[in-house]
């Protein structure tokens, strides 16, 4: 029997050909992209009024002028991630407040998407809020930070870029101080 030599290079050649090298790492998967979109804008005396953001919209701002017979404005966004529509999940969660003196903030992950006012400045309020679902999986909301105090009879306030309401601080009556709580929307 013939034994064949082989040079240290072509043993290192034929080794590096049977060296099984594993896969490339999968890329990470890109982070998904959210926009929070101008939606449904309403305008409604303020004393025994109710207002609904229409389906599959949360709360994303609110202004005020003049006393619990003044006017209110409801601003509501639409969410969006990769292009794709959130889901407002139903039946909301309730809570009532006296107004002169409510302290709301939602639940984890739950966005505001109603608000009825009875009465005067010393009336009730009702608050309602709801979870969101993308694709079958719940929206996250994160880094909640409430607004400075403003006078509630003359006030406006927005979410920042892809945030949402969650929650509102008000004391007094209408020279009283309002303050509004926001969270970024993200999946996670």
């Amino acid at each position: 029997m013939r034994k064949k030599v082989l040079s240290a290079a072509a043993a290192a050649t034929a080794l590096t050909a049977l060296t099984v090298t594993p896969p490339a790492p999968a890329a990470a998967a890109a982070a998904p992209f959210v926009q929070v979109l101008q939606g449904y804008t309403a305008t409604v005396r303020e004393s025994d009024s109710y207002f609904w953001c229409p389906e599959d919209e949360v709360m994303i701002g609110r202004a005020h002028s003049g006393d619990e017979n003044g006017y209110t404005t409801y601003f509501c966004g639409q969410i969006y991630i990769n292009s794709e529509r959130v889901v407002v999940v139903n039946p909301p969660y309730k809570d009532d407040e006296w107004e002169d003196h409510t302290y709301f903030v939602t639940p984890d992950d739950y966005a505001l998407v109603r608000r009825d006012h009875y009465g005067d400045e010393k009336g009730f309020t009702f608050y309602y809020c709801s979870r969101l679902s993308w694709q079958g999986r719940p929206v996250r909301l994160v880094d909640r930070h409430w607004t400075e105090y403003m006078k509630e009879s003359k006030h406006a306030s927005r979410a920042g870029t892809n945030e949402v309401m969650t929650g509102r601080s008000h004391s007094g009556d209408e020279n009283g101080r309002t303050a509004y709580q926001y969270a970024r929307v993200t999946v996670g």
